[in-house]
């Protein structure tokens, strides 16, 4: 009844450019925090960044300078720009996100199926 849904990811070359976009749907309370992730081959899945529904952001140190999260929240959607691309950020980028359900009244977690981005020449 409710999902998230990425879209953006791709094959780009070191130093590039990317957008990610994850747009949540289905019977919606509210939208609470949400944020992207990601797992790269042989890893843990990891925290990228986090934005709450005030606004308040939180990124990776790995990302900090070159990732930016922001949500249009009339939308229910969230971002995530990716500059300055690395090998090392390629990875499955996850969207997960604190929804209350119209039929609930409390927040429960949800996630993307996940978006690949591959960095590579």
């Amino acid at each position: 009844q409710v999902q998230l849904v990425e879209s953006g990811g791709g094959l780009v070359q070191p130093g590039g450019s990317l957008r990610l976009s994850c747009a949540a749907s289905g019977r919606i309370r509210s939208v609470n925090a949400m944020g992207w992730y990601r797992q790269a081959p042989g890893k843990e899945r990891e925290l990228v960044a986090t934005i709450t529904s005030g606004g308040i952001i939180d990124y990776a140190d790995s990302v900090k300078g070159r990732f930016t999260i922001s949500r249009d929240n009339a939308k229910n959607t969230v971002y995530l720009q990716m500059n300055s691309l690395e090998t090392e950020d390629t990875a499955v980028y996850y969207c997960n996100a604190d929804i209350t359900r119209s039929d609930r009244s409390y927040g429960m977690n949800y996630w993307g199926k996940g978006t690949l981005v591959t960095v590579s020449s």
